[in-house]
């Protein structure tokens, strides 16, 4: 699931870049009044701009979910891998006897 979401998420990212570089500016409507070839859009004069912005705050929407969404997931493996249940301490299988043990001190020398 969340390789899944992690692909939607830069899917979405290009898309977003994509969708704003297409974009005109504020202040390309006034030179298309001047002979841009406004009108000759595929969407019509006027109609790109609410098109393309409906779906830009779309995508970004969609984004921001997804973002989220991946903050949700690093958040929940993190705290699985510091939760003090996870951490298994090794205990020994036999006890250690004094005369066997590495740092007690030598008897006979």
């Amino acid at each position: 699931m969340h390789t899944f979401v992690l692909v939607i998420h830069i899917i979405l990212a290009v898309l977003m870049i994509g969708l704003i570089l297409v974009q005109h500016g504020k202040g390309a409507d006034a030179g298309a009044s001047f002979g841009g070839g406004g009108a000759a859009t595929v969407f019509g004069a006027s109609g790109s701009g609410n098109f393309m912005t409906r779906l830009t705050a779309i995508l970004t929407a969609l984004f921001f979910v997804t973002s989220l969404t991946l903050a949700v997931f690093a958040k929940k493996q993190t705290t699985a891998a510091y939760s003090l249940q996870s951490v298994q301490t090794s205990v020994p299988a036999q006890p250690v006897s004094p005369e066997t043990s590495p740092t007690a001190p030598k008897t006979g020398e």
